[in-house]
């Protein structure tokens, strides 16, 4: 049993490979680029998810499911257009979507995903 711990941290792994699958951790905008729409953010961590799957040997078409948190859920179309365009054609994965306070108020959207293996 082979556990792959990419980014590994005291308290978190960036992104986890086992079994053929890649969970990532939830992925935010970094304080440093300083973007305050949710257009923004959702681009900035939508940039971390392709290069954390890139580097587990994986890609967006091989996403599996997605979790999305806002900060306020009437943000919701805001986000949308920034994933239907980021999103590989004809390979959706399934989905959630919710309003939570996440951990600053920094942060309006936060997205983590399980994706498979390509390799």
């Amino acid at each position: 049993m082979t556990i792959r711990r990419i980014e590994c941290g005291r308290r978190m792994s960036q992104a986890v490979v086992f079994n053929g699958l890649v969970y990532l951790a939830g992925q935010v905008a970094s304080e440093e680029a300083n973007e305050t729409t949710v257009a923004g953010q959702t681009r900035l961590a939508l940039a971390e998810i392709d290069r954390l799957l890139a580097a587990a040997g994986s890609s967006k078409a091989h996403i599996l499911s997605a979790s999305i948190w806002l900060a306020n859920i009437d943000t919701f179309s805001e986000m949308n257009s920034v994933w239907d365009a980021w999103v590989a054609p004809g390979a959706a994965p399934a989905r959630a979507t919710v309003e939570a306070r996440l951990a600053g108020p920094e942060y309006l959207v936060e997205i983590a995903v399980v994706a498979a293996v390509s390799a």
